[in-house]
């Protein structure tokens, strides 16, 4: 299984990247895929979700900026990042994980990085004020 991550830089604040995301080995469709970040001297949180039915999760810090999205014909996952901000800055890594269902019915949105199975190698993110 590979994730590959790309698409990360330099930028100003208020500008957008893209981020892309890979994968191979698995059958993408029946994955949930995951953004998430790690800045220096902290823990790695979530940034986004996106369910194998394309049900969406974002983080509080994030919504309304970034959207993820996934492409299940080329394998690929995407993360649009809009006004970015210095504190956006980080490494980010996708991540991907079996879809399963929730105990209600519909699917379940793993939020939690140790509920991940398989991760890329990640791409840095930096923004200047």
């Amino acid at each position: 299984v590979q994730l590959v991550e790309s698409g990360g830089g330099l930028v100003q604040a208020g500008g957008s990247l893209r981020l892309s995301c890979a994968a191979s080995g698995i059958t993408f469709s029946r994955y949930a895929m995951g953004w998430f970040r790690q800045a220096p001297g902290k823990e790695r949180e979530v940034v986004a979700v996106i369910t194998s039915t394309g049900s969406t999760y974002y983080a509080d810090s994030v919504l309304g900026r970034f959207t993820i999205s996934r492409d299940s014909v080329k394998n690929m996952q995407y993360l649009q990042m809009n006004s970015l901000k210095p504190a956006d800055t980080a490494v980010y890594y996708c991540a991907a994980v079996f879809q399963r269902e929730s105990y209600g019915g519909g699917v379940y949105v793993p939020k939690r990085a140790s509920e991940y199975t398989y991760w890329g190698q990640g791409t840095k993110v930096t923004v200047s004020s």
